[in-house]
């Protein structure tokens, strides 16, 4: 399916790869589209319950590749149909598949925000994090509109007007990950969580759950929030897996969940 991003499905889960590795997986036009494809089909495949995504080589993703020439920045490539790394941030928004970064070297900048994007996150001992674009008289987008919603202000701002990076150890402390785990670990562990998921929840109940706490950011009291995860809710009700996961507990057993 794609060049720049590796793509596979095993046993109903997505695996992508952001294959540039002699470029530190920078994202250029070829890539942007990659991406586009390579989560569409995760988000419409219903054989697809849950994607991992990780890089090639000793980085995740160095963000946007800024030694690109302005003809291949500003072209209109049919590689890149819907738009630019904005528009690709919004579209992985809205997948509401669970998604698993295997963080393994450098997440800068745009591959920062692919990274936030994903909703656990498993970083190498060897990652590093940062967001340099002051250093290069560039704003930033995923800084201040994601960064900065999933990590306390000060811990964003320190990023966002420094330029400096930070280890996989800080991270963890201030939340932008969730486990870090020896660098030859980190597949395997990203592998095991996503197992674990797949083997043992409801996949329609977990994409509930998931669009119901991403769309709910969007609200400001808590009873809004909750009409807005009973409207979510509801559109899994009298489902195959309700009956089957209340059926399996009444008798004891492991269900035998469809994703419909």
């Amino acid at each position: 399916m794609a060049n720049t991003v590796l793509f596979e499905v095993r046993d109903r889960v997505a695996y992508l790869t952001l294959n540039r590795p002699e470029k530190l997986n920078a994202i250029n036009n070829e890539m942007i589209g990659d991406l586009f494809d390579t989560f569409n089909e995760v988000k419409t495949n219903p054989d697809i319950w849950a994607a991992v995504v990780t890089g090639s080589g000793r980085a995740f993703s160095t963000g946007h590749d800024l030694v690109m020439g302005r003809a291949e920045r500003e072209e209109s490539s049919p590689k890149r149909p819907r738009g630019n790394t904005d528009n690709l941030y919004l579209f992985i928004s809205q997948v509401y598949k669970p998604i698993i970064a295997a963080i393994n070297g450098y997440a800068l900048a745009q591959g920062g925000g692919i990274a936030l994007l994903s909703d656990i996150r498993i970083a190498s001992d060897r990652a590093q994090f940062g967001w340099p674009q002051v250093k290069r008289g560039i704003a930033s987008m995923s800084g201040p509109t994601i960064l900065a919603h999933y990590v306390p202000l000060g811990s964003a701002f320190k990023f966002l007007f420094t330029g400096e990076f930070c280890d996989a150890a800080e991270a963890h402390r201030i939340g932008l990950v969730q486990e870090v785990v020896p660098h030859e670990q980190v597949l395997d562990r990203a592998e095991e969580m996503v197992r674990g998921i797949v083997e043992n929840c409801a996949p329609l109940a977990v994409r509930a759950i998931k669009e119901a706490a991403i769309t709910g950011r969007s609200f400001p009291n808590f009873e809004e929030r909750m009409k807005n995860a009973s409207s979510v809710n509801s559109g899994m009700a009298g489902s195959y897996d309700t009956k089957e996961g209340l059926a399996a507990f009444a008798e004891k057993r492991k269900p035998n969940f469809q994703g419909r």
